[in-house]
């Protein structure tokens, strides 16, 4: 696997840093093995605090004496990524990381965690997993180097009662065009902006991975070639989504002060969604839980009778509505772990069954394999389950190094947008220049 200019020059910045925290497995001849589990996010630090009593007694009926020990830090994303880095460096990482997709190409690519298609080969779960994911966990030099145990769909989140009041059509819409129009009406109707898509610097990477990226992988799957591992930044479906920007800012669609917030997702998400002043907002599975569920960051009482999900509409003649998929959080192993066996048998373990089940409730995230739809409490979340079929039908593009520039070049390119500064044409053409710079002559076709 290539490693990116991007990686590398983040890698020796966080070498320079310093500051290391030792976090390695311990074992004696005559005494249990303690591995070690790292998670950053309170939920995720919660719900896997109850799920290591069940491993440990399972691993103990199969002879096994293995302890493990949760490592739980709550930090940003960015928080995360450095410290992780710093750790896998010096060899003191945790023997289970639990991370989001992003990272995994530029830690593989580094040569700090292990391949586990071996594992895989002789684990019976792995069967289960949907062809799709067990594809796009595969990297750019042919080996998975983390386990996917969550996942969800992005769609558009819709206010079906507001549109409803409003006499607003709330069937799938079919096109672009036609959801403008819609949002039109609403303008309208509401004097507000009705629709949240990621965009500009200050929503950071999500710009591309939760704005962007969904509706160019609808519109344009070859942007990205997992074989040669090069971006095609000529490819057309760049340019139709900038253009499909500009024309959400020319119509005053976006809430476009909201979005220059230093946390544009607060008074967009958590604060007009909510309220209904904005009716339409691009959002992942989690949303049933993490954001508007009843424990979430900005609940909605009475959530699934208010609030419904669109696909995305297609974008250019010839494209269907869809849904986008993620590959989500995943279990790697470091390659310098001394217990590589014993992480594996938790990483699979916690990719299994109830104890997955428990886990894919706590955060509001889809099975990434066919087999959780009768475990409960699993079962019982009908929006959770409509994603995971949703799921077998849905596009994902994998990529690979350069993910983190392009996500900078876009951000950069849709700040110019929202500020009014450039109209899609130019857009697209500052991203083209700022993304080649970026990635470097290795990594653009």
């Amino acid at each position: 696997m290539k490693r990116s200019r991007g990686i590398t020059a983040f890698l020796a910045a966080v070498v320079a840093a310093g500051g290391l925290t030792a976090c390695t497995a311990t074992s004696s001849s005559d005494g249990p093995v303690t591995i070690s589990i790292v998670e950053f996010q309170k939920t995720r630090i919660e719900a896997i605090q109850k799920q290591l009593p069940g491993f440990e007694a399972a691993m103990k009926k199969q002879g096994k004496n293995i302890k493990v020990k949760l490592v739980g830090d709550v930090l940003t994303d960015d928080q995360f990524k450095t410290k992780m880095t710093q750790q896998l460096i010096a060899g003191q990482a945790p023997d289970v990381i639990d991370m989001g997709d992003s990272l995994v190409p530029g830690f593989a690519g580094a040569g700090y965690l292990a391949p586990l298609d071996d594992y895989l080969k002789k684990w019976d779960g792995w069967a289960h997993y949907y062809p799709q994911f067990q594809k796009a966990m595969v990297r750019q030099d042919g080996h998975i180097y983390a386990l996917v145990h969550d996942t969800g769909v992005q769609n558009l989140f819709y206010r079906k009662d507001i549109l409803t009041q409003l006499g607003i059509n709330t069937s799938q819409p079919k096109t672009w065009d036609d959801l403008i129009s819609r949002l039109v009406q609403l303008k309208e109707k509401t004097g507000g902006t009705p629709i949240v898509i990621p965009a500009g610097t200050a929503w950071g990477g999500s710009t591309w991975t939760e704005g962007f990226q969904p509706i160019l992988g609808g519109t344009d799957k070859d942007y990205y070639s997992l074989k040669t591992g090069k971006w095609d930044l000529k490819s057309s479906g760049f340019r139709a989504v900038f253009d499909l920007y500009s024309e959400l800012y020319s119509k005053g669609l976006l809430p476009v002060q909201d979005l220059e917030n230093p946390n544009p997702w607060e008074p967009t998400k958590y604060v007009k969604f909510p309220a209904g002043k904005i009716q339409v907002s691009a959002q992942g599975t989690t949303g049933w839980k993490f954001d508007w569920g009843p424990n979430g960051a900005a609940p909605i009482p009475d959530l699934t009778t208010k609030v419904d999900t669109w696909q995305y509409p297609a974008l250019r003649t010839g494209d269907k509505p869809f849904g986008w998929s993620g590959l989500g959080a995943g279990f790697g192993i470091p390659e310098k772990s001394k217990h590589k066996d014993e992480a594996m048998l938790l990483a699979e373990y916690l990719s299994s069954g109830k104890p997955l089940a428990d886990q894919l409730v706590t955060s509001g995230a889809a099975a990434p394999r066919d087999d959780l739809a009768d475990v409960k409490p699993y079962a019982d979340e009908p929006k959770l389950l409509q994603a995971g079929r949703d799921l077998k039908t849905s596009v994902y593009v994998p990529t690979g190094d350069g993910a983190d520039q392009v996500a900078q070049a876009v951000a950069s390119a849709t700040e110019l947008i929202i500020t009014g500064k450039a109209d899609g044409a130019q857009a697209y053409a500052s991203f083209v220049k700022d993304a080649t710079d970026l990635l470097g002559p290795s990594l653009v076709k």
